[in-house]
Parts: structure tokens; sequence; C-alpha cells
């Protein structure tokens, strides 16, 4: 019986630790974006795209060795393909992600429609968008390709920093700061997803546009995140080869 506790306490406090971490990232992210005015408000791009890469440092270092801080379905998804993770976590993962995103969006809300701003119709909750949603008009293929390689680049690198426990004082900064570049590109473009639990919890609470186009910052996110998974697959089959082969020692 015991050990029956303790294993799903373990299971309790990875997921507790995804919840956390996402409703920061959300939150922060997110209300920045909101909170600040947007690309041409005070923080304007590059201190959004802060928001969102510190995010994810901090919580890297609060809960990296609880949970590996995947607050990212995409991410998670990427380490299911790539057998590092079981098909139960991965649905406890995103369970978690998305509760916690939800929840982030909902408190994100409150402080808006309490602060003298207009109301979420106004300021948006940091949703993602295309076409009229977008602010350079990216139409919807556009955003598409955008989101899978911006999302490629970030799962590709988290699956490479993460691989090596030499790289473990880093990992947290290395992947904060990819965030926040690819952030940089996709502000403009679509708002920047790259992480579905982050782009459905917005639209869930905007409705309308923002609701009806969530779908493709869903299903973009976790191509990329596959074709990273399939891509990192090969390097290390290819490493290993070559041990096996005696070219690396």
């Amino acid at each position: 019986m015991s050990s029956l506790y303790y294993r799903r306490y373990h299971f309790m406090k990875k997921y507790l630790a995804e919840f956390i971490g996402t409703f920061v990232l959300v939150l922060f992210g997110c209300g920045t974006a909101a909170l600040s005015g947007g690309i041409g408000g005070v923080t304007g791009v590059v201190g959004i795209a802060l928001a969102f890469g510190l995010s994810i440092v901090a919580m890297a270092y609060c809960i990296g060795n609880i949970s590996g801080c995947h607050i990212n379905p995409a991410v998670s998804f990427a380490m299911l393909l790539s057998r590092r993770m079981s098909g139960k976590d991965f649905i406890g993962y995103v369970v978690a992600q998305v509760l916690g995103a939800i929840l982030a969006s909902a408190i994100l809300m409150f402080i808006v429609n309490s602060a003298e701003l207009g109301g979420i119709a106004q300021t948006g909750l940091g949703q993602d968008g295309f076409g009229d949603a977008s602010f350079v008009g990216l139409s919807m293929g556009g955003a598409f390709v955008v989101e899978v390689i911006l999302t490629f680049v970030f799962v590709l690198t988290v699956l490479g920093v993460t691989s090596s426990e030499k790289m473990g004082s880093v990992a947290g900064i290395v992947i904060g700061l990819t965030l926040a570049f690819v952030h940089i590109i996709g502000i403009p473009l679509t708002g920047t997803s790259v992480n579905p639990a982050r782009s459905l919890a917005p639209a869930i609470f905007m409705g309308g546009e923002a609701l009806g186009q969530v779908w493709l910052f869903i299903v973009a996110p976790l191509i990329g995140a596959a074709i990273a998974a399939v891509i990192w697959i090969g390097f290390m089959k290819g490493k290993q080869d070559k041990r096996e082969s005696g070219e690396i020692l």
C-alpha cells in the first residue's frame, strides 16, 4: 500500500508542477501582451518575447527536477515520440498543462476586467491569430508554416539541450532564450504559439474569431514537434551507429 501511495504521490507531483509551470507561462507571457498594449505598447515585441522566455527560465529552475518543465503539449508530444516519456505521463502532462493555462487566462481576464482598460475586447488575452487577427495580416497557410517552423526550432532545442546531463545547469537558460527569440519573429506574424495549451486557453475566453482559429495553433505546433522528434531520433541513431562502428569512443 505504501508503495502504491508513493507512486501516486510521485505522479501527482509531476502533474502539479506542469500545472503551475504552464500557469506561470501563460499568466506572465500572455499577461504582458495584454496589459502592456501589445506590439505598439510599453514593452513591445522584445518585452513580450522576454516575458515568455524568462517565464521558462524561472520555471525550469523551479520545477525542472520534478517534471522536466515541459509546460507545453508540443514538448511533451516530442518526448513521447522520442520515447522519453510514457503514454500515461503524456496524458497527465497535457491535462495539467491545459488546466494551468485555462486558470491563468481566467485570472488574466479578471485582472483586465478589474482595471480601466476597456475589457478583454480592447486588450485581448494574448491570443494568437492569422488573417485579420495577425498584426501583418498573415494568411492561414503562412501562419501554419510559421508555427510548424518555430515549434520545430524550439522543440529541437529542447530535445538537444535536455539529452545530456552536462547541459543541465544551463538548459533552462538556453530553452528560455530560444523561446524568446522565436517569439521575436513570431509575434508580429501570429502572436507566436508553439504551445497548444498557451493558445487554447485565451481562445476559450475570447471566443469568436480566436476560438475559430485556434485549431491551427494546436495542429501546427504538434506537427512541428513531431518533425523535431523524428529528426532528433535520426541524430541519436546516427550517433549510436558511429559508436558501434568505433568512430566515437
